[in-house]
């Protein structure tokens, strides 16, 4: 199976908050031509006939094989996987696909991606992971305006501190990517509500970077906010502000963002260059970079 596939299980079983997923992780694989694709419906098929897997796991094969077929035209046989992951796993069913499709998207095929959200919203309209993966890919495209108006509708249907937090960590970005920075800030500030030490890091600097630009005292407030916590584990080496990127997109990304706290606007293109180009284009950091590149 292609490595789109194998990226899209692991994100959906490694964690049920898709805002809290490790930086710099790589999530896209290429475009692959048509008998690349049979191939793959063939392994799911394998797959997916095997009476051992799990309801999770059987969940998460029919959400890839449904937007396999999506994908080659086949929109019947995928709402019927669709309808059949109602059945397998009757309320988490959303979620998985939540985590699997938009990951699955960065293989170039939007559109794909973008109809199999439409026909699980049919099966189960306004569900919030849903309506949050929706807007995953319309900041892929590039349309946040879009985005923004859908993370509304999911925080306005959010039933859990889950669904919020990550409604919220997503909103911050359509903010951010439109130079809405005071209320991007707001709302990474709000998506920390019930985060474990490791896991705010992210957010944290992700409002560090949106208070940059509203000339707030950004470091300070990211200072007082990691206070003594141990900061050798990744992504915690981020906010110390290394003079080098190390070749991880994510501290290119945020040393550019510091450039732009103090002025520097030459180090602050070179640095931004460089995330753009290293950070796949499903990636929150890639659709940041190609936004602040456009204000410098």
């Amino acid at each position: 199976m292609v490595s789109a596939e194998a990226l899209a299980q692991r994100n959906a079983t490694e964690s049920w908050d898709p805002s809290a997923r490790e930086f710099g992780r790589s999530l896209e694989a290429p475009n692959v031509p048509a008998e690349t694709r049979n191939a793959t419906l063939d392994a799911l098929n394998k797959i997916l006939s095997s009476p051992k897997l799990s309801a999770f796991d059987r969940s998460i094969y029919l959400s890839i094989r449904a937007y396999q077929l999506s994908k080659v035209g086949r929109e019947a046989d995928s709402q019927k996987d669709i309808a059949e992951m109602g059945k397998v796993l009757p309320t988490a069913w959303p979620l998985v696909l939540s985590g699997t499709v938009p990951e699955l998207a960065g293989g170039g095929d939007r559109a794909a991606a973008l109809r199999t959200l439409d026909s699980a919203l049919q099966q189960k309209p306004g569900d919030s992971w849903l309506v949050i993966a929706q807007a995953q890919v319309y900041m892929q495209i590039g349309d946040f305006v879009r985005a923004l108006g859908l993370l509304d509708d999911a925080l306005a249907s959010a039933t859990t501190p889950t669904d919020r937090r990550t409604g919220l960590y997503y909103r911050g970005h359509a903010n951010f990517n439109l130079g809405q920075y005071a209320q991007a800030a707001d709302d990474f500030d709000a998506s920390l509500a019930g985060r474990t030490a490791k896991s705010r890091l992210g957010p944290l600097l992700w409002r560090y970077a949106a208070q940059v630009r509203t000339r707030r005292d950004a470091r300070g407030a990211l200072a007082k906010e990691v206070g003594q916590e141990n900061l050798d584990e990744w992504p915690g080496p981020i906010v110390k502000f290394p003079k080098r990127a190390n070749g991880k997109c994510p501290a290119a990304f945020f040393i550019g963002m510091d450039a732009v706290r103090r002025g520097d606007k030459q180090r602050a293109r070179d640095q931004l260059q460089l995330a753009q180009a290293r950070c796949p284009t499903v990636s929150e950091l890639n659709w940041a970079a190609t936004s602040e590149l456009k204000r410098l």
